[in-house]
């Protein structure tokens, strides 16, 4: 449903999140290696993030990336509009151009609705929610540094 450059956003926004605490700044380096993401690729996605108003990114030694605001105030699918767009949840589960609740598809009904329950997931899902869970063992994955 998302492409890989919205899937790599999303892991860099926990990434960072995790590391939050307003003022450090993460280094691409360590984000792109500790989630095992291809750095020149990252960096990409990173400055469209900060475009899009969601990072602050600073040069210099002690640079790097940090969030605009706290990560219980940014949803998910804030993430994904800025880098996938909202079109996302109203494309054909199968590909046709035309399909629409006009002209559906043999799954559009039952596809919408999926569409729809993932949609309300990432409204309703923020950054810190996400960080609470890995902290307490809730989540399958780590972020203190395995990449795993």
């Amino acid at each position: 449903m998302f492409s890989t450059s919205c899937h790599y956003g999303l892991q860099a926004m926990l990434h960072i999140a995790y590391h939050h605490d307003g003022k450090k700044n993460i280094d691409l380096t360590q984000i792109a290696k500790e989630q095992d993401i291809p750095k020149h690729f990252l960096s990409k996605i990173l400055q469209l993030l900060v475009k899009k108003k969601l990072l602050i990114s600073t040069k210099g030694p002690s640079g790097g990336f940090r969030l605009v605001n706290s990560p219980d105030s940014i949803h998910l699918i804030e993430i994904i509009d800025a880098i996938d767009g909202m079109g996302v949840f109203t494309q054909c589960g199968i590909g046709f151009k035309q399909c629409d609740d006009e002209n559906p598809c043999p799954i559009h009904d039952d596809y919408k609705k999926v569409r729809n329950n993932v949609r309300d997931l990432f409204e309703d899902k923020s950054l810190q929610e996400l960080v609470e869970d890995t902290k307490h063992g809730k989540s399958i994955i780590s972020l203190r540094g395995t990449g795993k």
